[in-house]
């Protein structure tokens, strides 16, 4: 992706766009003409004028064409024709092909430009929004993608309806967007709408839109998210030929005893030097986009949201970050209302989903309590245990308390040599039973908190190795990782969905027994 930009680049029409990002020559429109309309006779003039300025007769196209060779339908606007307003002709094009793009099991792009409802058509335009978000709603039910691009400037109905349903939701450089139009703010109030929040950056840092990208990089980061996000299909043929673990990548089988006790296995976890999920993805993942915050104005750096492919096999990502986490900021409900999002993603695409456990533990703040925390370790256990998607969780460094908790239940749980799940951190547990930290030691040894404990307990199903740290080898260990989730997650797409269900349901409900 790309980085954010405050410069705002020219205005380009539906069909110059079109024809950056898709294959060329491969455009096949699907309008039909708009029919006659009844309309006064100022309202007829204004759309004659609109026809010849815009050389189109609505403020939609709708078509198909290939992307990178992959057939997809597009949707998008033209400001040119009334400033991009949505009508009823306008909302019956769209739905239509919406409809289509479903019936065909095409994937959807999306551009929209608009200033909102067709005033001139009143409220019967402003309703038309509900059409159009079931259409895309039932689009998206069917397990197909739906990529947005918002354009400068997009406000109004359309980014209420089909511009904020996005799968990935990126925007052009310098887009003023926004649910207000700031000319009717200030004929409202009196001054002027607050400078810099409607803009693409701002709702990019808001975690509200994914990233900032310009238009010559669209094709690029759509054909990256295509790759993963429509691959449920292709994932025989793309994991073929992909490399395997070797019998020294660890097997189900392996006693991973290597003789290091419970303290040297948390403190080998917080080493500052240790491997995490950005090196993870560097190195071993392909077709990596990453998506960016809650949709719904969070955004926290201790979690990492991504769409990405382990040995041809495709995936969501939610990685704790144990770069964007520190005593002064713990993991918060926000990281874990995003990472919500990616499981709901996981589920409408019926794609794995993956976790990437690696955290201190989550905040314990007045914050935190406030914002709900408790309820959103509550939250996600429950999306977890009951997503009908495969899952897949790896203890990658150390597991802290509910915040680890919250992204453990799966399919199939993995863990590094030196990754470890426990209720709180040794010092922790260390004071509620001796009343003092000098016992962590013991306290870690009698929980059983390593990998080797877990595998034996039936809680993890498999320890990949490390030689002797991952913090000594990070490239190798993130390769031999890689390796692993490319054959754990194909495994998981190979089985029967319900058997799947069924089998994790009776997992957690005896484990320990």
């Amino acid at each position: 992706m790309s980085a954010p930009t405050s410069s705002r680049p020219p205005r380009v029409d539906a069909r110059t766009l079109r024809d950056l990002v898709l294959d060329p020559g491969s455009w096949k429109s699907w309008d039909a003409p708009v029919p006659p309309r009844e309309v006064d006779d100022a309202y007829a003039a204004e759309l004659a004028a609109a026809t010849e300025k815009s050389r189109q007769d609505e403020s939609i196209i709708t078509g198909e064409g290939t992307l990178r060779g992959r057939r997809v339908a597009v949707v998008a606007g033209e400001f040119s024709f009334l400033a991009g307003s949505i009508g009823v002709a306008a909302a019956e094009r769209l739905i239509t092909a919406v409809e289509r793009a479903t019936e065909e099991g095409l994937p959807l792009l999306a551009a929209p430009v608009s200033g909102g409802t067709r005033m001139q058509e009143g409220t019967v335009a402003f309703l038309q929004m509900i059409g159009i978000t079931a259409a895309i709603a039932r689009h998206k039910e069917a397990g197909l993608a739906y990529l947005v691009y918002l354009r400068n400037p997009t406000f109004g109905g359309v980014l209420a309806s089909w511009g904020s349903t996005g799968h990935v939701t990126i925007a052009e450089p310098g887009a003023s967007i926004g649910f207000l139009g700031p000319r009717v703010y200030e004929a409202l109030y009196g001054d002027p709408f607050p400078e810099g929040v409607q803009t693409a950056e701002h709702l990019a840092e808001r975690g509200l839109i994914d990233a900032v990208v310009p238009h010559d990089q669209i094709a690029d980061v759509a054909d990256r998210a295509l790759r993963v996000l429509a691959a449920r299909s292709t994932w025989h043929r793309d994991v073929a030929g992909a490399e395997r673990p070797s019998p020294d990548d660890g097997t189900d089988a392996d006693d991973p005893e290597d003789g290091r006790s419970a303290w040297d296995v948390v403190t080998a976890s917080r080493r500052e030097d240790r491997p995490g999920v950005r090196r993870l993805l560097r190195t071993a993942a392909t077709d990596v986009v990453g998506l960016s915050g809650t949709g719904a104005g969070e955004k926290d750096p201790g979690l990492l949201l991504a769409l990405a492919r382990f040995g041809g096999a495709p995936c969501v990502v939610l990685g704790q970050d144990r770069r964007g986490q520190s005593l002064t900021a713990p993991l918060g409900p926000a990281a874990l209302r995003e990472a919500r999002r990616g499981m709901h993603l996981a589920q409408e695409l019926r794609l794995p989903l993956l976790t990437l456990i690696d955290t201190p533990g989550a905040a314990l703040s007045r914050e935190a309590e406030e914002g709900g925390l408790a309820g959103e370790i509550a939250r996600c256990l429950q999306d977890l245990v009951m997503l009908k998607a495969p899952t897949l969780a790896v203890l990658l460094g150390q597991g802290t308390g509910g915040g680890a908790l919250a992204l453990v239940p799966a399919d199939r749980v993995l863990a590094a040599a030196n990754g470890w799940l426990g209720p709180l951190p040794p010092e922790g547990a260390s004071a509620i039973v001796h009343r003092d930290i000098t016992h962590a030691g013991e306290m870690a040894q009698a929980q059983g908190v390593r990998a080797t404990d877990l595998w034996r307990a039936g809680i993890v199903d498999r320890v990949v190795p490390e030689r002797p740290d991952a913090a000594d080898e990070p490239t190798e260990f993130c390769e031999r990782l890689g390796r692993v989730l490319g054959e754990e997650l194909a495994g998981l797409l190979g089985r029967d969905d319900g058997e799947r269900y069924r089998s994790r349901l009776h997992r957690y409900r005896h484990l320990g027994r």
